[in-house]
């Protein structure tokens, strides 16, 4: 299982970005192989419109089965993700990666 997560930085202890499609990086914990995979989107800043959509399909290559982020995705990311299996979990933007997956662990985070 992989699992996402919008961060400012590529580590456990990395702040969470509150954005989906301007977040600086993903990391990507492969919670089988316990391999964590980062991403730095932060190219994604240049773009005038269509950075959601754009980072969605970014988001779509580590073929993850749930993404952790704080505020969730715009309307077009949002519509983009709604067509996909994965199930995104929103509320950790005022946590680290850590706390972030510790949170999801425990339930604590909003299902949308």
């Amino acid at each position: 299982m992989n699992i996402a997560f919008t961060t400012k930085g590529t580590t456990w202890d990395a702040a969470m970005d509150p954005r989906f499609g301007r977040t600086d990086f993903f990391l990507i914990y492969d919670i089988d192989g316990d391999d964590l995979i980062e991403f730095d989107n932060r190219a994604i800043a240049a773009e005038a419109h269509g950075a959601g959509p754009q980072t969605a399909q970014k988001l779509f290559e580590f073929q993850p089965d749930i993404l952790i982020t704080g505020n969730g995705p715009g309307g077009n990311a949002a519509r983009v993700l709604e067509q996909s299996a994965v199930k995104v979990f929103i509320g950790a933007g005022d946590m680290t990666v850590l706390e972030a997956y510790q949170a999801y662990q425990t339930g604590q985070l909003t299902e949308i």
